[in-house]
């Protein structure tokens, strides 16, 4: 028996707290919630976030009278989702195509970190000037 519990949906930099049913290792969203949450409405022509649709094959697999899966709408969205049913938390990441699109144009995020004196600087002061990046990683 499925049991209405409190999740955390991870997109982009925003975490959102969301309603869903848990089915063993399913997740299952209300499409009002979906909706309220993400912007991700369910229609006739497939799932749609403002004026863009993308078309879903097979609907009885995303959603049915429990909700919308959450696996599946990753899949049909082609993000990548990380789940974990135990801490009841979930995170969708960014699809191949916008990833693809950002690479494309050459061109880093912002960012903004202290130097050794506290001072802070951002990547954007330095837009159309060539810069030097080094980065450490522990692992």
């Amino acid at each position: 028996m499925p049991i209405a519990e409190t999740f955390t949906l991870i997109d982009g930099d925003r975490a959102v707290p969301l309603r869903a049913s848990i089915d063993g290792g399913a997740v299952r969203i209300a499409p009002d919630v979906l909706r309220d949450g993400t912007g991700w409405e369910l229609k006739p022509e497939g799932l749609c976030q403002g004026d863009l649709c993308v078309p879903v094959r097979d609907r009885a697999r995303l959603a049915d009278a429990r909700g919308v899966d959450l696996a599946v709408f990753a899949r049909a969205l082609d993000r990548p989702l990380a789940l974990d049913v135990a801490e009841r938390a979930a995170a969708l990441g960014a699809s191949a195509a916008s990833v693809c699109a950002r690479l494309a144009t050459l061109e880093a995020p912002d960012f903004s970190l202290p130097d050794l004196h506290g001072r802070m600087h951002t990547l954007s002061e330095h837009r159309g000037k060539k810069a030097l990046l080094i980065a450490y990683a522990s692992w």
